[in-house]
């Protein structure tokens, strides 16, 4: 079994302590989304401050991710399908994604310094050559041919191959 194309998923997690513009943005909103949200799933009689605890009391609550998510898609379609903060082993190309999932860790809608979340990125189907030097050897063009324009993507923590496509 050959490995012939992947995708790849890299993840940020995002809190008070964030220290990129875009990220401050992105926490803020997401968490005027989360407490405006989270008042259709809670209860009157009974209320809970955090989403873990809300999610123990009602499954349905599990909505939350997405719907907290929508209030990070502007932000999300400024990067213009690349990851600034991903570059190739170059630093000329930056991660491509056509995707993402935001998800969140854990909040309290009485303290915004509790807000946590994760945004996963995901590429798109990349011709894969292997793994040379602790980097990931990939191509954008995916169609069968002799000749291939590549980048390299350092191995490191948060991005991971997600997708596997084999060749019998």
């Amino acid at each position: 079994m050959k490995i012939t194309k992947i995708k790849l998923a890299y993840r940020i997690v995002i809190d008070n302590s964030s220290s990129f513009l875009w990220d401050k943005y992105v926490f803020e909103d997401t968490f005027k989304e989360y407490q405006m949200q989270s008042q259709q799933f809670n209860s009157t009689t009974n209320p809970k401050n955090t989403f873990r605890e809300l999610l123990s009391e009602n499954e349905k609550a599990n909505q939350l991710h997405f719907l907290t998510g929508i209030a990070a898609n502007g932000y999300v379609e400024q990067l213009k399908g690349n990851f600034h903060r991903v570059a190739d082993v170059l630093g000329n190309n930056y991660f491509p994604f056509i995707n993402y999932q935001l998800d969140i860790i854990n909040t309290d809608i009485t303290d915004s310094s509790k807000h946590k979340i994760g945004i996963t990125f995901y590429s798109p189907l990349l011709n894969y050559f292997g793994i040379i030097e602790g980097n990931y050897l990939v191509s954008k063009s995916i169609e069968n041919k002799n000749e291939y324009e590549t980048i390299m993507f350092s191995v490191q923590n948060n991005l991971s191959i997600c997708y596997i496509q084999t060749e019998d």
